[in-house]
């Protein structure tokens, strides 16, 4: 059996870059024996970065990439040269991609837009050479600054594909057909149960050259939630609709009640994918004649208002004979830019504008405190004191300059490991 080219799952090993090591140098030339200080600052450590790429849909150029590493920061020279800076490491990963951490499972971050850049892991800042520790009353400092340690994460790749519209029922509901009739996505078709095992997506074309994005999912029955048929793992590729079309075959013994069993596995996976909007298409409507639609559409009502699914809009389609489908396109283009979605899109605005605005007051208070010129009181450690360097702490600080000093003693000649 081929293997698919669908991958939407991946575990990968990620590391920073550590900072270089700040240069202990003391100048000494026979026409300047005392030049005194002139360790030169070590680079700053390459970062990992996770970049959004349109041109990616699946994950499969991460599948055996299990190892990314960024480049070590170099170290400070002689003569104030400074250390190179680490490369950094850039992951491309199709929008839609969620990271999470792979030993505690807590969520880390995601990437929905094409462009957009995340910093997964930053690499280490380099350390400061003795030549920025000289001061009036030490002239002659002999310590300089390691950099600080790299940082390493193994993170879960999760792609949700982001869609408009997904198309949720039982297998053989017709989704497949209904995609490749209102898009050019051309998935497998055929009179059998899970033809589709991978997600599919389309562009279905609107008026004045409009358009939304239609997601297939494989069909799931009753039970999935337990594991049963290929269970809820693609599911997770229509949490991020926005509306949710639910189909159902007209020739089902029990349409509101098939209705229901696809609401249930949805709700046993996630329940907030009940809040999204939703309609239900009555496939497979070509069987029935004019009278017959009217009859069941008259049933259909009064059994979706009896099971409190009244907001339902239905319609009746047939995507083999082309019947409904322009009408179904103008309910989905109605529903997909109501009220509803876009009272979701301006808190999801507002949420982004709050967080800019504290951080541009965050901005602004810092660039406060640096024009009042307040110091920051620092505390030298001396060479002497320390015995063993791999026993100095790197503390956090609020600037780059306003560091503590490493104490080793030894003169590095500026040279590098």
């Amino acid at each position: 059996m081929a293997e698919s080219n669908f991958v939407d799952y991946v575990k990968i090993y990620c590391r920073s870059g550590k900072g270089g090591r700040g240069s202990m140098h003391m100048r000494h030339v026979k026409y300047n024996p005392l030049g005194g200080p002139d360790g030169g600052d070590g680079g700053n450590g390459g970062s990992v970065i996770l970049r959004g790429n349109h041109n990616y849909w699946t994950l499969l150029h991460l599948k055996y990439e299990r190892h990314v590493f960024a480049e070590h920061g170099g170290n400070g020279g002689r003569d104030k040269c400074h250390g190179t800076n680490g490369k950094h490491a850039y992951i491309d990963v199709p929008p839609g991609t969620v990271v999470y951490d792979a030993e505690t499972g807590r969520y880390v971050c995601d990437v929905a837009e094409d462009g957009q850049q995340v910093v997964l892991l930053k690499g280490g800042r380099g350390g400061l050479g003795n030549f920025q520790f000289r001061t009036a009353t030490r002239q002659a400092p002999r310590f300089a600054q390691p950099g600080e340690p790299m940082q390493e994460m193994t993170v879960i790749l999760e792609l949700k594909l982001l869609a408009d519209v997904g198309l949720v029922g039982l297998p053989n509901a017709g989704k497949s057909t209904l995609l490749s009739a209102l898009s050019s996505a051309r998935p497998k078709i055929a009179g059998y149960p899970f033809t589709t095992l991978e997600p599919s997506l389309g562009i279905v074309g609107y008026r004045d050259r409009q358009s939304f994005v239609m997601a297939d999912i494989p069909g799931i029955i009753e039970g999935a939630a337990e594991g049963k048929g290929l269970g809820l793992r693609f599911l997770r590729h229509i949490e991020r609709n926005s509306l949710l079309l639910f189909m159902v075959p007209a020739d089902t013994d029990n349409i509101v009640g098939e209705y229901q069993l696809l609401l249930n596995e949805l709700g046993k996976f996630n329940p907030q994918l009940l809040d999204k909007q939703r309609v239900l298409a009555v496939t497979k409507s070509d069987m029935l004649d004019d009278e017959l639609v009217a009859m069941l559409r008259q049933d259909l009502t009064a059994g979706l208002r009896q099971a409190g699914l009244e907001r339902t809009p239905l319609c009746f389609i047939s995507a083999v004979a082309g019947q409904g489908l322009q009408e179904l396109k103008d309910l989905l283009w109605q529903q997909l830019n109501s009220e509803a979605n876009k009272l979701d899109a301006i808190t999801a605005k507002a949420d982004i504008d709050q967080l800019v605005h504290r951080d541009k007051d965050m901005q602004r208070f810092r660039q406060e405190i640096a024009d009042e010129g307040e110091d920051l009181d620092i505390e030298y450690v001396d060479a002497d004191d320390i015995e063993d360097i791999d026993d100095f702490e790197y503390l956090e600080d609020i600037d780059e300059t306003d560091t503590l000093a490493d104490g080793d003693a030894r003169d590095t000649g500026g040279q590098r490991d």
